[in-house]
């Protein structure tokens, strides 16, 4: 084995378990509503939150202010939209510049790689040629016990670059990709911890371009652009390009008017000393970063946005493989507002992020589950949908954002009535194929009220290899599909 491989003998003391997250604040009731109702008090929390919603839809059809309630509350949710529509994105820092290398602050890179053969050869490559000092960063690749040729390819990689560690996890090591970065954060040097998915295509100059907006001392973490790679391969590529411009425009838009910044896994960065006083990656939630995100905020940090240059990835190529992926993001995303609710609602996060917040729960989350008794309460009483307002709203923000989000993230192109007439057609196929989140959050909510789940490795499959996501199933140990 290579002098700078690591086998799991090596390690130090591992980080506090996932119930000492943020046990260094004060207040008692924070740490015992932090996280720890486990799977069942999960269920248990959505099944009361299914019913609110039903009930609460049915309800408003038959009193006779019903309408009146849902034309008032559109009314302060367009407030809430226009405040997002009108802000100015935040300047991005200029790059580090060669003179101040001495000042440069030490970075480690990590990438959680099972049965990647195909591309963490060119990923590894990619970030161990960075335009950044060599001496002032590492890149960790930690090997989940694969079965292909990863662990040759890495070990043979890691005598060929310096910087390069690896990290082998054996069988029966838990967690999925939180327990493996869990596990070798102890080992790592770095002020700032990058993470990246083995797809992953980094720009060379992307150390120089994020590591200034660290510059604030509130900021815990910044997120990269992501963009699509195959983006021309058939329409749910190029609905997934249109996606990434969305949440480029709306990421943007919220942290300008001091809103929720959100962590999208690949090409996140994150403060070692945020990270640590969070308690590390949570290893019993579907989604590392949106729960990383959620408790970033409670701590009281701010998560930066960089637009250029993106980190590309590859999308999925299929209906099938989308549906899956995206209930998984779904779910995650659903997972955090049940585990965090009351911290949430006692406003620890500030006024303009849970105002934030609960503006995009409301928009995400809570209005797909109502419209389907909306829907069978209008048919019953032969009437218009009563949620129909907030569904325009709902459809209007992501249109106009998604339009300038395509433009921006096209801004050394020169702007030309047929590059807009290309965007807008751009624009109305990816609102075309953003309609599928209707149905994954609405049978989401439903779902993971009646059926708990277990951990689980499910593949999601890349040009020419795959990769590994992390998901709950029907029952309790994790375990490799």
């Amino acid at each position: 084995m290579p002098e700078n491989s690591w086998t799991e003998n090596d390690l130090g003391n591992e980080l506090d378990p996932i119930t000492s997250l943020l046990s260094d604040l004060d207040d008692e009731d924070f740490e015992s509503d932090f996280f720890f109702q486990g799977l069942e008090g999960r269920r248990r929390k959505a099944a009361v939150t299914l019913t609110a919603i039903w009930g609460g839809t049915i309800i408003l059809h038959l009193v006779s202010w019903g309408s009146w309630l849902i034309w008032g509350f559109t009314a302060l949710l367009g407030i809430q939209a226009m405040r997002v529509l009108l802000a100015r994105p935040l300047k991005t820092p200029k790059p580090l510049a060669d003179n101040t290398q001495v000042d440069f602050p030490y970075v480690s890179l990590l990438v959680a790689a099972k049965n990647e053969e195909a591309v963490i050869s060119n990923l590894v490559r990619r970030l161990c040629d960075l335009d950044y000092p060599k001496t002032r960063y590492e890149v960790w690749v930690i090997d989940d016990h694969s079965t292909d040729q990863t662990p040759v390819l890495l070990d043979q990689l890691a005598i060929e670059y310096s910087q390069l560690r690896v990290l082998h996890r054996s069988a029966d090591a838990g967690g999925g990709k939180s327990g493996a970065l869990n596990q070798v954060l102890p080992l790592t040097r770095g002020e700032i911890v990058g993470v990246f998915d083995a797809d992953a295509q980094v720009p060379k100059d992307l150390l120089r371009r994020v590591l200034p907006l660290f510059g604030k001392a509130e900021t815990g973490a910044v997120q990269v652009r992501k963009a699509i790679a195959n983006a021309s391969v058939n329409f749910w590529t190029r609905g997934q390009m249109a996606e990434m411009a969305l949440d480029t425009y709306i990421q943007q838009q919220r942290i300008a008017i001091g809103g929720i910044g959100e962590l999208r896994g690949n090409g996140q960065f994150v403060r070692r000393a945020a990270l640590e006083s969070c308690g590390g990656w949570n290893e019993l939630t579907i989604t590392d970063d949106l729960d990383l995100t959620i408790r970033l905020h409670l701590d009281k940090w701010d998560i930066g946005f960089l637009d250029f240059p993106p980190v590309e990835e590859e999308g999925v190529t299929n209906a099938f493989a989308l549906w899956h992926q995206r209930n998984r993001w779904g779910e995650g995303g659903y997972q955090r507002y049940l585990d965090y609710w009351r911290l949430i609602a006692s406003n620890r996060m500030g006024t303009l992020k849970t105002l934030d917040l609960f503006s995009f729960m409301i928009i995400q989350y809570l209005l797909p589950a109502a419209a389907v008794p909306d829907c069978l309460m209008a048919i019953a009483r032969k009437s218009f949908p009563l949620l129909t307002p907030l569904t325009a709203l709902t459809l209007t923000l992501p249109l106009i954002g998604m339009f300038v989000g395509l433009c921006r993230t096209k801004r050394d192109e020169p702007r030309t009535a047929a590059s807009l007439l290309i965007t807008l057609v751009q624009t109305l196929r990816g609102t075309l194929y953003m309609l599928h989140w209707m149905l994954v959050i609405a049978g989401i909510t439903a779902r993971i009220s009646v059926r708990p789940k277990r951990l689980k490795w499910v593949k999601t499959v890349h040009q020419g290899s795959e990769s590994d996501s992390f998901e709950f199933e029907l029952g309790s140990e994790s375990k490799s599909s």
